[in-house]
């Protein structure tokens, strides 16, 4: 079995939601240089420096199509459209990731709140917020910016 250490801290465990099969791969981490070159602004400004785009104007707040959304910056498995759920806020919104080895949450308390913040275990991209108000079986709503997401049309999961 895997055990994280200090000589492999450079690898995590990730679940491939295609296989369902528990995969170790490389951490991605990059200087904010050749993040800027990859992602386009806004998706830099979101994933890299934790912004947020406004309500009901990302690409996939209203997308119905079947498929995996996965890391804009590193191709994680993220969320599948099985678990995607119409919030009313304006931004996608799912009530559970494909595994929780492939997010990491942490406490934000910008912007005088407290809330949840959800990164890509991979490469700690910003992805959005997790709250407890979402529907069952999780009453979890993993609210996420489209502009950290890319979304792979007609991908089939094994984890829903």
């Amino acid at each position: 079995m895997f055990r994280e250490t200090e000589e492999t801290a450079g690898r995590v465990l990730v679940c491939n939601a295609v296989t369902g099969e528990v995969e170790e791969v490389e951490r991605v981490v990059k200087p904010d240089e050749e993040w800027r070159r990859q992602l386009t602004p806004e998706e830099f400004s979101v994933a890299r420096k934790a912004g947020t785009e406004p309500a009901f104007t990302g690409r996939y707040h209203d997308c119905k199509e079947d498929g995996l959304y996965v890391c804009v910056c590193c191709g994680n498995h993220l969320f599948s459209s099985k678990t995607k759920f119409e919030s009313g806020t304006g931004w996608p919104s799912f009530y559970k990731p494909v595994s929780d080895r492939n997010i990491r949450t942490e406490l934000d308390t910008r912007f005088f709140m407290n809330r949840t913040e959800v990164l890509c275990r991979r490469c700690d991209a910003h992805l959005g917020h997790v709250f407890d108000d979402g529907p069952p079986p999780t009453n979890q709503r993993y609210c996420m910016n489209s502009a950290a997401l890319k979304f792979k049309r007609g991908v089939q999961t094994r984890i829903d």
